[in-house]
């Protein structure tokens, strides 16, 4: 990973921890002569977002949280990405055995638009590899909704991705950006471009 993001565990180890963790480092990277008065509120902001964005994470079922923390001036917390298992249910058939999908891809996408929120647009599917594993790239935007605390709208891209010798088992990466405020700007498309980019190094171990 880059250095200016960082990696929050949410199933081994204390994510509430390490989100003070990172608080600490970001905050002492500024410098000293920084008024305590002015810092103390930013530093309880920061740390009220990054527990939101965890406690999200968690609803979701997310194993990792990686979010970008670069402190200069402000805190950029526009994107965001989440890792993710899920797992096919196994049917019995008549004779004892158990079946499974013959084309990876086709169960990809199913699980894919089977999961699209009712108020997402623009969604775009395309297949392919990472690592050699059969995956299925989405990208959509979706918009606000306030009724549900999502105040702004932003580009999602989310890669599934079957795991090596178990066609039971997917691997959710899901990426989510505002940009500068609107799904659609440049920043938006850079940063879609950077995770697209970043997809290209994963490897199975």
């Amino acid at each position: 990973m880059p250095e200016d993001w960082v990696q929050i565990p949410l199933r081994q180890g204390d994510a509430e921890a390490a989100v003070r963790s990172i608080v600490t480092s970001a905050f002492a990277r500024l410098p000293a002569d920084v008024p305590r008065d002015k810092l103390t509120p930013l530093r309880l902001e920061l740390e009220r977002r990054l527990l939101a964005a965890v406690a999200g994470a968690r609803k979701a079922e997310a194993l990792e949280l990686y979010l970008p923390m670069k402190l200069a001036g402000e805190v950029n917390l526009g994107a965001s990405f989440t890792v993710s298992q899920a797992r096919l249910p196994v049917r019995s058939q008549a004779a004892g055995g158990a079946t499974r999908a013959s084309d990876t891809t086709e169960v990809a996408v199913q699980l894919l638009v089977g999961e699209s929120p009712t108020n997402t647009s623009e969604v775009d599917l395309s297949s392919g590899e990472v690592d050699g594993a059969v995956a299925v790239r989405r990208e959509r935007v979706v918009p606000a909704d306030p009724a549900r605390g999502i105040e702004l709208a932003s580009r999602r891209v989310e890669y599934l991705v079957a795991v090596p010798a178990d066609p039971s088992q997917w691997l959710l990466v899901a990426f989510s950006t505002i940009g500068a405020g609107n799904p659609q700007d440049d920043l938006s498309q850079a940063m879609v471009e950077w995770f697209d980019a970043l997809m290209t190094t994963f490897r199975w171990s």
